[in-house]
C-alpha cells in the first residue's frame, strides 16, 4: 500500500512471539532482495480501540508512529472486514491511540483518510532531544558535519527535526545529511529529519529523511512535524497543504489543540509470502 508515495508492506498480525518481525522486515522491505517498501506494518484487533498496528522500519527497528502508514491501515481495516464503521475508527499505536475518518467513493472504497494525529510534543524531553529548555525550541544553531542548520524540534509521537531552507531542497545533498542527523547526540532516539520551503502561508514543500528508511517520497508525520514548526514560526495559517515528492497532504493546526492530516492511500497490489 502506498500513501504519499510512502509505501508499506501492511498484513495481519498472527499474535504470538514465535516470528521475529524485525529480521522479517528487513528481509522483505529490502528492494533488490525482498519486496520491497519503506516498512512492514502488523494489524491486529484491539481492546482498547478498533484495531492496532505495529510498524518495522527497514533497519529492523520498530517506529513508535507512522502518518501515512496509519492511513494505510484505516484502509486495511476496511477493505479485509476488520471494521464495521470506515468513516470513524480508533487505532492503537505505541505513542497512543489516533482516532481516524475515511471518506468513501461513488465504488464504495476508501479515497481519503483523515487522522487526527493528536497535539504535536514541544517539549524537549519529551520529543526527546538534549537541550535543557521547556520548549518549543525552533530555530536551534547547530553545525552538523560542516552543515549549518537551524533546527526546530517537533515530536508526533516519533521525533522530527525540522530546517526551513530558502534554496532549491533538490541541491541538498540529502543522502548524505540524512543519516549524520539522524544519529547526531542531540537525539538519544535518533531522528527523522525534514528540510522545508515555505512558497506561502497556504503551502509548504518538504522534502525527509526518515528514521530507519532514509529518504522517504513522503511522511505524515513529518509533514504534521513541518507544518507545526512553521506555525510556530508564524509562517503559515491554521491550515496549508505540505507538498511532498510523492503527493501532497493537508495539514491542519490551531496552535492549541490536536493536528490533523488528510491524505490520499492506495491498495498497489496484494501477495503471499
Amino acid at each position: 500500500m502506498q500513501g504519499t508515495g510512502n509505501d508499506f508492506i501492511v498484513c495481519h498480525d498472527p499474535g504470538g512471539n514465535e516470528t521475529n518481525w524485525a529480521e522479517l522486515a528487513a528481509k522483505v522491505c529490502s528492494r533488490r532482495f525482498g519486496i520491497g517498501s519503506d516498512g512492514l506494518i502488523l494489524v491486529n484487533s484491539a481492546t482498547s480501540s478498533d484495531i492496532s498496528m505495529r510498524m518495522f522500519n527497514p533497519d529492523g527497528s520498530e517506529s513508535e508512529m507512522c502518518g501515512n502508514g496509519i492511513r494505510c491501515v484505516a484502509k486495511f481495516a476496511y477493505d479485509e472486514g476488520l471494521v464495521d464503521n470506515p468513516s470513524n475508527m480508533t487505532i492503537s499505536t505505541m505513542s497512543g491511540i489516533y482516532e481516524v475518518w475515511s471518506t468513501i467513493d461513488s465504488s464504495g472504497n476508501i479515497e481519503k483518510v483523515r487522522v487526527n494525529m493528536n497535539k504535536p510534543i514541544i517539549e524537549p524531553s519529551k520529543i526527546p532531544v538534549t537541550i535543557d529548555s521547556n520548549g518549543p525550541i525552533v530555530d536551534y544553531p547547530v553545525n552538523i558535519d560542516n552543515n549549518d542548520l537551524n533546527l526546530s524540534f517537533i515530536s508526533m509521537g516519533n521525533p522530527h527535526a525540522i530546517h526551513f531552507y530558502d534554496g532549491d531542497l533538490e541541491s541538498v545533498d540529502l543522502e548524505d545529511l540524512g543519516p549524520v542527523v539522524e544519529s547526531h547526540t542531540l537525539f538519544p532516539n535518533k531522528t527523522n529529519f525534514e528540510i522545508v520551503n515555505v512558497l506561502n502561508r497556504e503551502l509548504l514543500k518538504v522534502r525527509v529523511w526518515e528514521r530507519g528508511a532514509g529518504i522517504t517520497l513522503g511522511c505524515g508525520s513529518g509533514a504534521c512535524a513541518s507544518f507545526a514548526a512553521a506555525h510556530l514560526k508564524g509562517l503559515v495559517g491554521n491550515r496549508a497543504d505540505v507538498e511532498l515528492p510523492g503527493g501532497t497532504l493537508t495539514i491542519e493546526w490551531d496552535g492549541e489543540g490536536s493536528i490533523y492530516m488528510t491524505g490520499s492511500v492506495e491498495t498497489v497490489f496484494t501477495g503471499t509470502i
